[in-house]
């Protein structure tokens, strides 16, 4: 067997660690969704979808989730912001890619702080041109995002134009349903505070640049590719407890979904795919690394919002299920490597 079909055994292993739904959100039941529509493993045709964004083109990442606004608009979720920050440096080492992080103005500073903690230090547009171009520098450009629908639409229009991204990335972003309500996972009304990214990732869909999203319970961005499923399988999904009339799920869909128990998880899976293609064990979200991230993610008050609490769990599993698929992920790429 060739190479081709050693990385098709270990994408599919990768999919089948970070689907487990511990959490009994119903994420397996949009896993087998997912890749009935894809037609191959999820983790594997993100990877492929990431490491075709040609060398020194521009990728645009979002995750971050504004929790209990109705108290502060400056908590975020620890889901979301690690994986992110994995995903981009993956891009920036195998790709020499300008990634631009887009995300609410309250949550800039923390999700800043952990990019940087993964090796990525935050530049504006124009410095990290100047590092593209000598190689000199791993960077990460962070651009804050409308909270409001209708200045939210045209940022979109604005920052497309201006970018021209070869790709769009979102891990753990929460997007509206069909009545424009963004939910939580228990069904409440979500979107104060919220930046609405979604309508960015619309647009890019109808231009036709390239969209991979990452989620765990059906109300992110790219779930709108699972929609019946989402309404039949996850808590909430066809009746919210808002009263809007719909249920959680996002009507924003994407090219390549990946579904997993935990949105970091995900990105875990999708880094190591990527280090398996590239031969490249700099581009692995390492055990080490990841207690980097989650130990920044604590100093920067990121919640564990399953809790209610500002710990190194996320989404309510303990900080050493998070470093053990880590590890688990590099051993299933460690052949490749």
């Amino acid at each position: 067997m060739g190479d081709k079909d050693l990385i098709t055994r270990l994408d599919n292993r990768l999919d089948q660690l970070v689907k487990i739904d511990m959490g009994e959100r119903g994420v397996e039941h949009l896993f087998e969704a997912a890749r009935a529509l894809q037609g191959e493993s999820l983790v594997g045709a993100a990877a492929d979808a990431l490491m075709a964004v040609p060398e020194g083109g521009t990728v645009v990442l979002t995750t971050g989730s504004v929790s209990r606004a109705w108290i502060t608009t400056d908590l975020g979720e620890n889901d979301g912001p690690s994986g992110a920050a994995a995903i981009a440096r993956a891009l920036v080492l195998a790709r020499n890619v300008t990634c631009v992080m887009v995300c609410e103005e309250t949550l800039l500073p923390a999700i800043r702080n952990t990019c940087q903690a993964a090796g990525l230090f935050p530049v504006t547009l124009e410095q990290a041109a100047i590092a593209k171009a000598d190689k000199s520098l791993a960077t990460i450009v962070m651009i804050p995002y409308a909270t409001d629908d209708e200045t939210g639409k045209a940022q979109a229009v604005q920052m497309l134009d201006e970018l021209q991204p070869d790709l769009m990335f979102s891990t753990e972003r929460v997007g509206r349903n069909e009545f424009g309500v963004y939910h939580s996972m228990k069904g409440i009304d979500y979107g104060m505070g919220r930046a609405r990214v979604d309508f960015l990732f619309d647009l890019a869909l109808e231009r036709g640049i390239p969209v991979v999203a990452v989620g765990d319970g059906g109300n992110e961005i790219g779930m709108g590719k699972v929609a019946d499923h989402v309404k039949a399988h996850v808590p909430y999904g066809d009746t919210c407890q808002c009263g809007c009339g719909g249920g959680i799920g996002a009507v924003t869909g994407c090219d390549v979904l990946v579904t997993a128990a935990c949105s970091n998880w995900g990105c875990t899976a999708i880094a190591a795919a990527m280090a398996a293609r590239a031969g490249n064990s700099k581009l692995l979200h390492t055990p080490e690394r990841e207690a980097l991230l989650l130990d920044t993610m604590v100093a920067n008050g990121l919640i564990n919002s399953t809790h209610g609490i500002v710990d190194d769990s996320v989404d309510g599993f303990p900080r050493n299920s998070h470093i053990a698929v880590a590890e688990l992920c590099r051993t299933i790429v460690s052949r490749a490597l």
